[in-house]
């Protein structure tokens, strides 16, 4: 049986670990080509390499270390998508850090803000500026030049409790997505978003009890979010079945954002 995503060429940012990681294994179960980028090539949750899993199962990749905040890494891992496999059908700009630097107003450095908006806002700009370049140069696949999946989140839509830099950089996505499908939908290039919800891409074990208590309180679904529902949306926003879908930031998060 064909895959959904056959012949098609897909880069995936942050894809050494977590949500990237499954949904590069995803697009790759459904036949697309596949470049699996990230600063680290060792997956965070631990074993094989993405592209390792991905060659074994039989697909196609290769892995490109790319920093997203930089304009010189982004534009090395598009060029080096198209010498490898001739386009770039879609790019899924999942790279993004919080950690650390996510904090509240008055505990927010000037370096926690510049290190969240340079990966979380700056490299998805970075990303959709050097893809959609790209795909605009390119014959369509049907009606379709190029389809570009930026990951946002619930919190760039609602204030969580003392993140703010995050926060406003997720929110950024969330417009840039609906700026972009203006702009790019009539040269036939799609712009979408997805926004997790909680989703547990380690064991729960290395979760603080509390957030787990929370998280699990606020979703309506019984339970909690898994890479591969994000990778599944990811995957609807990458083929023919959303052919008319564009500039939606598609919720993936249990019905947390219902109430």
């Amino acid at each position: 049986m064909k895959g959904r995503l056959e012949g098609r060429v897909a880069i995936v940012t942050g894809s050494a670990s977590g949500l990237g990681r499954a949904t590069a294994l995803r697009f790759a179960e459904e036949g697309a080509r596949v470049v699996v980028s990230d600063v680290r090539r060792e997956p965070r949750e631990g074993g094989e390499a993405t592209e390792k899993v991905i060659a074994d199962a039989g697909g196609t990749s290769v892995f490109v270390e790319a920093d997203v905040s930089r304009w010189s890494d982004v534009d090395r891992l598009v060029s080096a998508a198209v010498e490898r496999f001739g386009r770039l059908d879609v790019i899924v700009n999942n790279a993004g850090i919080a950690g650390r630097h996510s904090k509240p107003l008055l505990e927010t450095t000037e370096e926690d803000w510049d290190a969240i908006m340079a990966v979380n806002l700056r490299g998805v700009f970075l990303c959709c500026k050097r893809a959609i370049a790209e795909m605009l140069g390119q014959e369509p696949v049907g009606e379709v030049r190029g389809r570009v999946i930026n990951v946002s989140s619930q919190h760039g839509m609602v204030g969580p409790p003392g993140h703010v830099a995050y926060a406003a950089s997720k929110g950024g996505v969330v417009n840039l997505t609906r700026q972009l499908a203006v702009d790019y939908g009539p040269r036939g290039i799609l712009v979408n978003a997805v926004a997790p919800g909680k989703i547990l891409t380690s064991s729960p074990e290395q979760q603080s009890p509390e957030t787990l208590a929370y998280s699990n309180a606020r979703t309506p679904f019984p339970r909690l979010g898994r890479p591969t529902d994000v990778a599944g949306a990811a995957l609807f926003l990458a083929s023919d079945d959303s052919l008319y879908v564009s500039g939606t930031n598609l919720l993936v998060d249990g019905g947390w954002m219902a109430y």
